[in-house]
């Protein structure tokens, strides 16, 4: 058997490896979207601020806030006795270059050809 294979599902598990983190994961929520853009909204915020316009108890918005967290996409601070969340934007972005160098790098051996580029 060639080595071709192998290095194909060898890149295949990269490539889901890649997408199937906490950065991921903690986006595939649509209520943790919806706190994700509120908090964009917001700027910076604590979490009486951000449940004000959500359906969902603090105590849920604090678990999804806590999964962004975890996952590099929101950052906090105490001040006091209030905790003030804000996205992270250049660590998204440095996830989101890493990811795209990781997946560019793999793409050739998983899935070479873009729908654009095969013959018709």
């Amino acid at each position: 058997m060639s080595p071709l294979p192998d290095m194909r599902q060898q890149a295949v598990d990269a490539a889901i490896g890649v997408l199937d983190t906490a950065f991921f994961k903690a986006l595939q929520e649509p209520a943790r979207i919806a706190v994700l853009r509120r908090l964009m909204l917001l700027g910076r915020a604590d979490i009486g601020q951000i449940a004000e316009a959500l359906p969902q108890e603090r105590s849920v918005i604090s678990r999804h806030l806590q999964i962004l967290q975890d996952a590099g996409i929101v950052c906090s601070c105490k001040q006091g006795r209030h905790r003030f969340y804000e996205v992270d934007g250049p660590a998204v972005l440095r996830s989101l270059q890493v990811i795209t160098e990781r997946l560019a790098s793999i793409t050739p051996f998983c899935c070479p050809a873009a729908a654009s580029d095969r013959p018709e």
